[in-house]
């Protein structure tokens, strides 16, 4: 059923005996990751940020791993997929939005100003009945203004904009939490979506950004994007830079924010904080 729905379903598709070794992998996984919040196994990983007008760090991007039970450090893409599958996206979609709020509030206690946590939240998650009500009240109560949290969406979302996505897109931003499609470009854009949400950030794709310096299309592209977003009113953040050439290349196209290797790779949040404080 599962190879059946992955190849796109409406199709047969014969049993063969790695079928089973794969599901069993994929149980054992699922029954590991159940325990993954109530065991504290979960861990925030944060990339900064950096505004290219002053080169110091303004946000973060926070980033899930799992520190699983063998002590093998997991990144998202073993298991969020299994996550999804079970609903336990749910769960942990919940425990990082909190932890995310609550780094947010020490470092911007710390700085004396907001300092803003981006978080990305699943299309699954947008069909859950628990929404961001319980988010705003949870803000409320440690005391955080709701822009300290930005929540990435990915333009897959977008593609089917029924009315549940719409009104849960709806109470995230009337809340004055901000909104970012990731990986922009990439996927299915449509004009007509920026003109429908109230999307505050676009984050060119690391692809256009790797080509920016030696390829004609990718510089023309990315340029293009920054220049249809402030038109539009939105601030543009680059993903994936890793050279000072890059970096001068987007700062002279006017893009407002990048992340990256060139700054830094996701590192825990007591490394983090001692960044931010030494900047």
């Amino acid at each position: 059923m599962y190879r059946s729905k992955s190849a796109g379903r409406n199709q047969l598709t014969f049993f063969e005996a790695n079928m089973q070794a794969a599901a069993i992998r994929r149980l054992k996984l699922l029954a590991e990751l159940r325990n993954a919040v109530p065991g504290k196994q979960l861990e925030l990983y944060f990339q900064p940020i950096v505004d290219l007008s002053s080169n110091r760090i303004v946000k973060a991007e926070a980033l899930l791993r799992w520190r699983h039970a063998s002590g093998a450090l997991l990144s998202p893409d073993t298991f969020i997929g299994v996550a999804e599958e079970s609903g336990l996206i749910h769960e942990i979609g919940d425990w990082v939005f909190r932890t995310a709020a609550h780094y947010s509030k020490r470092w911007s206690d710390m700085l004396a100003r907001d300092f803003q946590v981006s978080i990305n939240k699943s299309p699954v998650q947008f069909q859950a009945q628990a929404d961001a009500a319980d988010w705003v009240a949870h803000l409320d109560e440690i005391r955080l203004g709701p822009r300290c949290i930005n929540v990435e969406i990915t333009e897959g979302l977008l593609l089917n904009l029924s009315d549940t996505v719409l009104a849960k897109l709806a109470a995230l931003q009337s809340s004055g939490m901000q909104v970012s499609i990731d990986d922009f470009g990439t996927g299915y854009s449509s004009m007509s979506y920026l003109k429908r949400l109230d999307i505050d950030y676009l984050k060119i794709d690391q692809s256009f950004v790797k080509e920016l310096v030696h390829d004609n299309f990718s510089r023309t592209i990315t340029e293009t994007i920054i220049v249809m977003a402030h038109k539009l009113g939105l601030k543009v953040i680059a993903e994936g830079v890793e050279t000072p050439e890059q970096c001068l290349a987007l700062s002279r196209a006017g893009c407002d924010y990048a992340q990256g290797y060139l700054f830094s790779r996701p590192v825990p949040a007591d490394l983090f904080e001692t960044m931010l404080a030494w900047q």
